[in-house]
């Protein structure tokens, strides 16, 4: 008998209005992806033609199958989860649009629970009209973080050059400083540097902490949230043999292209992470939820709706968000083989730690 050991991705399709179809049908158009895992698509297969034929694309096909055990391991497969009937209204948010995305993602989830797809992609959904009774989160990061019953989750932005965390996601920026504690950064800090050992093969990871405040709070005079909080957070880490280094100011740390230093980066609230990170690695950054027992990656970028059916969607985010899942199965294979034999283990030296690195602005006023 011939056994299947090739990486089984799972896809939730995302919301049909925007450009999720475009970017996974873009993609998987590309032969070489076959070589490299089984695609199995959650969605709808009537949706897919449709995306199909106003992209005018002729050279790719689904095949249809009923659950991924299923698939066939040399075409690209599409499981049907919602209703056949479901009308695609291109570039609309809709109540119908919300709930399909909710669907897909968790019939798509339930099967990675269930071992039967090794890892998941998301594309893009939109955060409204995906909410009802069965999803009232801000995002697919909070309902994973739940589905999988993880303690804490980060999202980590990953890019060619840089990794990007955040302390607070999707919350209004008047509640960031009420909701940091030293509690919810040292849980980020030991979540990422896990991820790196384990995820990215990083030895002797380094991690970045950004200041609250501008210049850091200035020792005190621009605001006490990295005196009260985030230091003390940081030693704690440090005790705990995590190489965490700040708080630093984030303007003149992103400016001086210092990032490049550091194997990741802790921000304390969304913008002041991905803002930044956007910059740099928009068209190729990956989203991907570190903290889980599971691998999940998305697209850095949302569902688009001005470019839907335009043929102007770039499929470069969402195919690297597929290298990202498959790379990091790997590394956890790799990482389990190595953590059984101790001869193996990494060479983890948390005591070397470089405290050269200055980046306060030079000028205050900026």
């Amino acid at each position: 008998m011939v056994y299947n050991t090739k990486i089984k991705v799972g896809i939730s399709h995302g919301d049909i209005n925007g450009i999720g179809y475009e970017v996974i049908i873009k993609t998987l158009m590309d032969p070489h992806i076959l070589e490299m895992c089984t695609p199995i698509v959650y969605g709808s297969p009537k949706v897919a033609a449709y995306h199909r034929k106003v992209l005018n694309i002729e050279t790719m096909s689904f095949n249809h199958v009923r659950n991924a055990q299923e698939a066939s391991p040399n075409k690209a497969n599409i499981i049907n989860c919602i209703d056949e009937n479901i009308r695609v209204e291109l570039g609309k948010s809709t109540e119908p649009a919300g709930e399909s995305s909710f669907l897909a993602l968790e019939k798509a989830a339930g099967d990675l629970q269930k071992g039967w797809i090794d890892v998941l992609i998301t594309a893009p959904i939109n955060k409204h009209n995906i909410q009802s009774e069965q999803f009232k989160f801000p995002g697919h990061t909070d309902y994973l973080t739940r589905f999988f019953n993880a303690d804490d989750s980060v999202m980590l932005m990953i890019g060619e050059d840089l990794k990007v965390g955040v302390v607070t996601g999707h919350i209004p920026l008047s509640d960031v400083s009420r909701l940091l504690s030293k509690k919810k950064i040292l849980s980020k800090l030991r979540i990422i540097q896990r991820t790196l050992l384990q995820d990215f093969a990083v030895t002797n990871p380094r991690i970045a902490v950004l200041g609250l405040n501008p210049h850091a709070g200035d020792t005190g005079l621009i605001g006490k949230e990295e005196q009260e909080i985030i230091i003390p957070a940081i030693d704690q880490a440090r005790n705990e043999g995590i190489t965490a280094l700040g708080p630093y100011p984030a303007d003149g740390f992103f400016g001086s292209g210092d990032y490049s230093r550091f194997d990741a980066i802790l921000a304390m609230y969304h913008d002041q992470g991905l803002i930044p990170f956007k910059l740099i690695s928009f068209d190729r950054g990956v989203n991907f939820t570190a903290g889980l027992s599971v691998i999940r990656t998305s697209p850095a970028h949302g569902t688009a709706y001005d470019i839907a059916g335009e043929d102007k969607a770039s499929p470069d985010s969402f195919r690297q968000a597929l290298y990202l899942a498959i790379e990091v199965y790997k590394n956890r294979q790799i990482y389990r083989e190595v953590s059984r034999d101790p001869l193996k283990k990494f060479d983890i030296n948390p005591n070397q730690v470089d405290e050269s690195i200055d980046i306060e602005a030079e000028d205050e006023n900026l």
